[in-house]
């Protein structure tokens, strides 16, 4: 399959493996090749022209990608795109940067987009990292999602979850002053790691003592629902921009 703008790189192949290292960094990810449905393939091809941001390592000016004075919030990880949609549906006086590279995530996420008419998000399909390293000014941001990232659960595996001090503080640069930085996930572990990289950087001041109660705007989701009924655990975190 080869889609216009589709963000598989030479670089990284679909199967990805593990401990792989591109521009300098270990990927919290690993592409693959996953099939698009019919819609997720139309809806990408006619709507990534449209809304979506191509990587340059240069930085970019959000206010004239919105064409307007508005708060911008980055959401690192949309996975099949309904929660990000919702969020933007019901808040549409904010503008929200979505990164992503699962392609068929990207694809169903520009349905939405479309049938929601939604004018207030924008995609980019590339590597989190590189696009807040190189595209994103300091300063920049309002806020920032992390919901639900890849936990890699198994202990050699841990130096490629995404919330790590380096990142963090790269994020943190991003944010304006007040600006929010809100981690969401469902493994106890990796919420404790999170609170632990989170509380050690200087910048940032957590809103609660510890975790944080799930704020409004975060919709529940038919696996978080599901998993709560089943009696597992979510952990929000909450942190603010000095």
């Amino acid at each position: 399959m080869s889609l216009p703008g589709s963000p598989l790189s030479p670089a990284l192949s679909p199967e990805g493996g593990e401990g792989v290292v591109d521009h300098g960094h270990i990927k919290s990810y690993v592409r693959r090749a996953g099939r698009m449905s019919t819609a997720q393939e139309k809806y990408y091809a006619e709507m990534m022209p449209k809304i979506g941001i191509p990587y340059n390592a240069q930085q970019i000016d959000l206010l004239a990608v919105y064409g307007r004075n508005a708060p911008k919030i980055l959401e690192i990880g949309t996975g099949m795109g309904e929660t990000t949609a919702n969020i933007a549906d019901a808040r549409r006086d904010n503008d929200y940067l979505g990164v992503e590279v699962h392609v068929p995530g990207i694809g169903a996420l520009c349905k939405q987009i479309a049938e929601r008419e939604l004018s207030n998000l924008r995609i980019c399909a590339h590597d989190a990292v590189e696009v807040v390293r190189d595209m994103l000014p300091e300063a920049s941001l309002d806020g920032v999602h992390v919901f639900f990232p890849d936990p890699w659960h198994k202990a050699r595996h841990n130096k490629r979850r995404l919330i790590q001090p380096p990142f963090v503080k790269l994020l943190a640069s991003r944010l304006k002053p007040g600006g929010y930085f809100h981690c969401a996930t469902d493994w106890e572990d990796y919420a404790q790691q999170m609170l632990e990289v989170l509380s050690g950087e200087a910048t940032l001041t957590n809103t609660a003592e510890g975790f944080a109660p799930r704020p409004d705007y975060r919709p529940l989701t038919k696996f978080e629902n599901r998993g709560l009924r089943l009696g597992h655990g979510v952990w929000d975190l909450v942190f603010t921009r000095r």
